[in-house]
């Protein structure tokens, strides 16, 4: 019987998993995709999840390759709004690392690798599973598992979750957006910009390789997007011209939220998107699920080794739900940031913005707000 049986290898059960590995734990990791997506949604990550990746060894292996942010600027019809700098987000990491999902992905799954090449099995589908107060089963298409505890890391239409029957709060916004990455074409350098235009906003974040990410308000749900399209909307909003020719990522989506009633089911834990969907504006998602498992692991080896862990798991849930609302209406306020006004309110809430985030404590704090501080 393995000690721990994590349902979901993107990055957050990997991130578990390398943890409970390297405390000497028997561990495997189920994932129904036969190969890790090429497709990264997911590219900031912020000084708290930095920290937890150190505790793996693959911080300094991320930062090494990745895009330190270490100031954004907002513009407005071709001027600037504010600036905000993260210099004083973090002692240790005083940015926002700028790199692809699938590079974080398959440096984790490395560390994983590393540590137990057994570990990872991948193109396996979790069909349900039935707890019997000492051992979880865990029924998949290529046989039954049993484990001492399973950890649903599996998204947001967790099948775990379903199968335990915990309810989610959902909630769907009115907001669409249209993304995509392409050669830098900017003098913007590593700078974060964001464009606050009548039309919704435009925002721009630098990644490795000399590629520039681009997210764009729009009206309604691009059903077939393309890179032509979306370059010129950048021209029309921005004055930003790109080059259609160098897209290398492309994705139209809708917002939407979820939150589960429990995180804590038997010997079963919900973390990362199958415990709470955020939405993606602000770069928070990947994040909180890092941190949902650095918190439980020390838990789940108190549990192994046969200590009390009731006290501490209820405190853990109201810690962890409590961060995802917390992150939640972080996302509700750039959303609404975002959206179109007219000149002259725009106008307005942009003179407020200027003298908001001037320098001084009102910048520190948002600025610790903006890294998940």
């Amino acid at each position: 019987m393995l000690d721990v049986l994590i349902a979901g290898a993107g990055p957050v059960g990997l991130y578990l998993g390398a943890l409970l590995l390297q405390q000497g734990h028997t561990v495997q990791i189920l994932e129904q995709r036969p190969a890790r997506s090429t497709h990264s949604r997911a590219i900031g990550i912020h000084p708290p999840a930095l920290d937890a990746l150190d505790l793996i060894g693959v911080g300094d292996l991320l930062c090494a390759e990745g895009v330190r942010i270490r100031r954004g600027i907002a513009r407005s019809d071709r001027r600037l709004v504010t600036g905000l700098s993260f210099a004083s987000a973090s002692p240790r990491h005083p940015y926002v690392l700028a790199i692809p999902q699938v590079r974080t992905e398959a440096w984790l799954e490395q560390r994983v690798t590393e540590l137990d090449p057994q570990a990872l099995r991948r193109g396996v589908r979790v069909l349900g599973l039935v707890d019997d107060g000492a051992s979880v089963r865990v029924v998949t298409d290529t046989g039954e598992l049993r484990a001492r505890i399973l950890v649903a890391a599996d998204g947001a239409r967790s099948t775990v979750r379903s199968s335990l029957g915990v309810g989610i709060r959902q909630r769907s916004y009115p907001d669409m957006y249209l993304m995509g990455d392409f050669a830098e074409s900017t003098a913007d350098g590593d700078v974060a910009v964001l464009y606050l235009e009548t039309g919704g906003i435009v925002e721009s974040f630098p990644l490795p390789g000399a590629i520039r990410r681009w997210v764009v308000h729009t009206d309604a749900l691009v059903e077939q997007p393309t890179a032509v399209g979306l370059a010129r909307l950048l021209r029309e909003r921005t004055g930003v011209a790109v080059d259609p020719d160098s897209n290398s990522m492309l994705s139209a989506f809708n917002v939407r939220a979820g939150l589960a009633r429990r995180m804590v089911h038997g010997r079963t834990a919900l973390i990362g998107d199958a415990a709470h969907e955020i939405s993606p504006i602000g770069g928070q998602g990947m994040n909180l699920g890092w941190l949902d498992a650095c918190a439980l692991a020390p838990l789940i080896g108190t549990a192994l080794a046969g200590g009390a862990t009731g006290r501490g798991l209820l405190h853990w849930e109201q810690q962890r739900l409590r961060a995802a609302r917390r992150a939640a209406r972080q996302a509700e306020l750039n959303m609404a940031l975002g959206r179109p006004l007219p000149a002259k309110a725009l106008g307005i809430r942009n003179t407020v913005l200027g003298t908001l985030a001037g320098p001084g404590p009102a910048q520190r704090l948002i600025a610790r707000r903006f890294t998940m501080q």
